[in-house]
């Protein structure tokens, strides 16, 4: 009968010593509430998180395509080391292996709350349009093409007229008098790059024979490389491709063939960005030039002003010549000669100032060669 007496007390006590505990604490933590601990942590969290964020969705010739893609990455990376944010937290991008990953890339982007979203290439068209038109407060932008909405901005460039000066440089380059254009899918935008590259050669030299062939997609570079065999044997000494990741056949086959034989003068024009590092070889390099789309220079821009509560939404923007949206590489100076360049230079100027309008199709360029 003690032992319970002596029990029930001490758990009486007990309990009395944990109530206490319980209010002592409670005391403590309305302490620490009232100070600025608290509210610290929430601010260091908010400023953890980028108060604006963007992200890209490739198509299928991926980020390290060396062109398009490629370039358009360069491009969100600068503006996310412009404002200091890191990959994945500030600004990323999804890859695309075939063409049904770019809704499900977008709408993944979307629910990651980024900001601005990107579709780099016109294949990503219907899935931007479609996506878009679903998240309204969603910004997006599509590269290389015009689909309209008004939270889509949509970025083009004035390919033609960069392509008409590659067929200059290629005009004043050949050896042979023949030069080819491969090109990846046979489409309006493909075919901007081969008129305004047949219009500049034939522009220099109507005698000049131009072969154009295209790969089907631009993610086969056996094909590429098997069109530029072909081209190479046949005495085609200069070639221009637009062809995304399949471009990187044709630089393939120019190397294999200056390293059979450094003698032999082989060319590839590069597409988009400067493509020089891809055609070296020992102490040679088979880059002619490139035609430098700034599609960098375009997501940079467009990120910033969708930062700064000026997206263009709804609109179309053209970056050309005139504005150095597109142009020639002289990174190769070797091959690229000052002849070379002031040829360009001069045509340059007469499509600033009006003198030549550059065909876009098919149509408008058989209209400029009857011209000539």
């Amino acid at each position: 009968m003690k032992n319970r007496k002596l029990l029930m007390l001490f758990a009486l006590l007990l309990s009395i010593g944990m109530l206490l505990a319980a209010c002592g604490g409670s005391d403590s933590e309305e302490d620490a509430g009232s100070d600025n601990g608290s509210d610290n942590e929430s601010n260091e969290s908010d400023e953890e998180t980028p108060e604006f964020t963007s992200a890209m969705v490739t198509d299928v010739g991926g980020v390290d395509d060396k062109s398009f893609n490629q370039s358009a990455w360069e491009g969100l990376k600068a503006w996310g080391e412009e404002h200091g944010l890191e990959e994945g937290e500030g600004y990323d991008y999804a890859q695309s292996n075939n063409d049904s990953d770019y809704a499900p890339n977008l709408n993944r982007l979307v629910r990651e709350d980024y900001n601005l979203v990107f579709g780099i290439g016109y294949k990503l068209e219907d899935a931007i349009s479609e996506v878009a038109g679903q998240y309204s407060d969603t910004n997006f932008a599509i590269v290389d093409s015009v689909v309209e909405g008004d939270n889509i901005a949509s970025i083009t460039f004035a390919d033609h007229e960069g392509s008409f000066l590659a067929g200059v440089a290629a005009a004043n380059k050949t050896n042979t008098d023949k030069v080819g254009f491969v090109g990846g899918t046979n489409s309006d935008l493909i075919n901007k790059f081969e008129s305004g590259f047949v219009a500049g050669v034939h522009t220099v030299n109507p005698d000049i024979e131009v072969d154009v062939q295209y790969a089907g997609a631009f993610d086969a570079p056996d094909d590429g490389k098997l069109i530029a065999s072909n081209m190479f044997n046949n005495d085609f000494d200069v070639i221009y491709h637009a062809s995304g990741a399949t471009g990187n056949g044709v630089f393939a086959q120019a190397k294999d063939i200056k390293n059979n034989d450094p003698d032999r003068e082989v060319w590839v024009i590069g597409v988009d960005r400067d493509q020089y590092e891809e055609g070296q070889i020992g102490d040679h390099n088979v880059t002619l030039t490139s035609m430098v789309k700034r599609v960098d220079n375009s997501v940079q821009q467009v990120s910033n002003m969708a930062m700064d509560g000026e997206f263009p939404g709804g609109e179309v923007l053209e970056f050309g010549v005139e504005d150095e949206g597109v142009g020639l590489a002289d990174t190769h100076e070797e091959a690229y000669t000052d002849d070379i360049a002031q040829a360009v230079d001069e045509w340059k100027q007469k499509i600033i100032d009006g003198e030549v309008e550059v065909p876009q199709t098919h149509e408008e360029l058989d209209e400029y060669l009857d011209s000539l």
